[in-house]
């Protein structure tokens, strides 16, 4: 079974850029699309982008197309999230999950959660 660890999330200013990292435990990383979600306080778990098994393929929630991009690096066994242009409703916890269905948006079709990392928008 494939396990997620996040990083790279923190305290930013407004427009500012972090870059997320997912760390993948597991042989299996390769054949599996992937996905981000965030969740902030008191709201539900929302998508956020996916990537291909490949990463020919990509997709992205309207909210966040044009400031965010998803890749990976397989050889690394990693996920990546690039955020740009933070905006203060950015501020979640960023989770990164596999990916059953591809392309999908649905939380249903996403498992193996990390336990993941906070970002926090200032105005």
């Amino acid at each position: 079974q494939v396990q997620l660890v996040e990083s790279g999330g923190g305290l930013v200013q407004a427009g500012g850029s972090l870059r997320l990292s997912c760390a993948a435990s597991g042989r299996t990383f390769s054949t599996y699309a992937m996905g981000w979600f965030r969740q902030a306080p008191g709201k539900a778990r929302e998508f956020v982008a996916a990537i291909s098994w490949r990463g020919a393929g990509t997709l992205y929630a309207d909210s966040v197309k044009g400031r965010f991009t998803i890749s990976r690096d397989n050889a690394k066994n990693t996920l990546y999230l690039q955020v740009n242009s933070l905006k203060p409703e950015d501020t979640a916890v960023y989770y990164c999950a596999l990916a059953y269905s591809f392309p999908s948006s649905s939380l249903a079709d996403f498992g193996s959660w990390g336990q993941g990392t906070q970002v926090t928008v200032s105005s």
